[in-house]
């Protein structure tokens, strides 16, 4: 029923462009919970990676890393989704790079799944019963065989004009 693409290792370029009845997108995984974003936003994926703290951050930003010489933000999206931080917070788990607008974000999540190219038709959106705040950072929602597949909208997830700071 779901298609995987598999992967050229060609990370953000226009090979896995989105057609008019299917959209592709990188999968992550946060408490177990699988979310997407477009393939066309990913930049790279990577592992562990060193973070350097940023003081006075919003507690969602985890800090900043070098990614071959530009400075990136990262973004713990656990604690941007209001989730509990890792038990093990040494810098494990993955990150998806995406550029917002000529800046590059690090998404930090738990793992990074396939790629999957969805049927644009089986599109629903966010039902009542999700969280209203998945909801605000959520564009949709694909049912799949075994589980639920909660597209983030990158934009509303890194625009923290309306964070509240706690």
């Amino acid at each position: 029923m779901n298609q995987i693409v598999p992967s050229t290792g060609k990370r953000g370029s226009q090979e896995l462009a989105s057609t008019e009845d299917h959209q592709e997108f990188v999968t992550m995984f946060i408490e177990g919970q699988m979310f997407g974003i477009p393939v066309l936003m990913v930049q790279d994926v990577l592992g562990p990676q060193k973070i350097t703290r940023i003081p006075l951050a919003p507690p969602e930003v985890a800090g900043s890393l070098n990614l071959r010489g530009r400075i990136v933000t990262a973004i713990d999206v656990r604690l941007r989704l209001r989730l509990p931080r890792r038990a093990d917070d040494k810098g494990d788990g993955m990150s998806v790079v995406v550029d917002m607008k000529g800046e590059l974000y690090s998404l930090r999540v738990d793992s990074v799944g396939e790629v999957l190219s969805l049927p644009a038709a089986k599109f629903e959106r966010n039902p009542p019963t999700l969280d209203p705040l998945w909801r605000e950072f959520s564009s949709g929602i694909y049912r799949l065989e075994d589980k639920l597949l909660v597209i983030l909208d990158v934009p509303r997830l890194l625009d923290f004009s309306k964070s509240e700071i706690n």
